[in-house]
């Protein structure tokens, strides 16, 4: 029987693209390098910084990665909270699964005071059992270790939870970490790139994910 729902937070309960963006830009001109397109962006948004950064300029400097990090933070400590919306729904829903019973964490590779400032913006600090930022691990997604602090904190096995995010990382957090998947195609990822991951259900969005979690499964 199910008890708790995961979620990530990037495309899955919200977007922060708009100040990922900016800060990116700002940390990678200052690097020496060219704005890459937000498109380009939209599809490292989930990924850890220093990836992101691997995979955004093709330079494999672990310096120049960790000052990326450090410049980015510089940024997006400004920028990110304020510029973040939830998307339509999220919040009523929210409620809804708390009051069936169910409970609720975030596990992302935001850094744990950034997504705490999200929630609290929105007033949802109450909502939330757990939160798992990117900074309270030791490895970030794909590795299990976030996840699977979550399911801790829940109290719940592994197979009581539901982990639901939009990306192939999400998707082998979940493998990694033997939680059941949702996916929700409200990211850059598709329906036909999640085939070969092992879901329980994919919606197109996240009201169709508390649809049918709220419709007992």
């Amino acid at each position: 029987m199910r008890k708790a729902v995961i979620f990530d937070f990037d495309y899955t309960l919200g977007d922060s693209t708009n100040g990922i963006a900016e800060s990116i830009w700002y940390a990678l001109e200052r690097l020496g390098f060219s704005r890459p397109p937000l498109e380009a962006i939209k599809k490292t948004i989930g990924l850890s910084l220093p990836e992101a950064f691997f995979t955004l300029t093709a330079d494999g400097s672990a310096q120049k990665a960790e000052q990326f990090v450090k410049l980015f933070h510089e940024k997006g400590d400004e920028v990110i909270v304020e510029s973040t919306q939830l998307y339509p729904y999220v919040r009523d829903q929210i409620a809804a699964l708390r009051a069936s019973g169910y409970k609720t964490a975030i596990v992302t590779t935001k850094g744990h005071a950034v997504i705490e400032g999200i929630v609290h913006k929105f007033g949802q600090s109450s909502q939330f059992d757990a939160i798992v930022g990117g900074d309270g691990v030791k490895k970030t997604k794909p590795d299990p270790e976030g996840l699977l602090l979550a399911v801790s904190a829940l109290g719940v096995a592994k197979e009581e939870a539901l982990y639901v995010g939009d990306s192939l990382v999400d998707a082998k957090t979940a493998v990694n970490a033997g939680v059941p998947f949702a996916a929700v195609l409200t990211g850059t990822t598709t329906r036909e790139d999640f085939a070969p991951y092992p879901r329980v259900y994919t919606g197109e969005t996240i009201a169709d994910i508390f649809q049918y979690i709220l419709s007992g499964e």
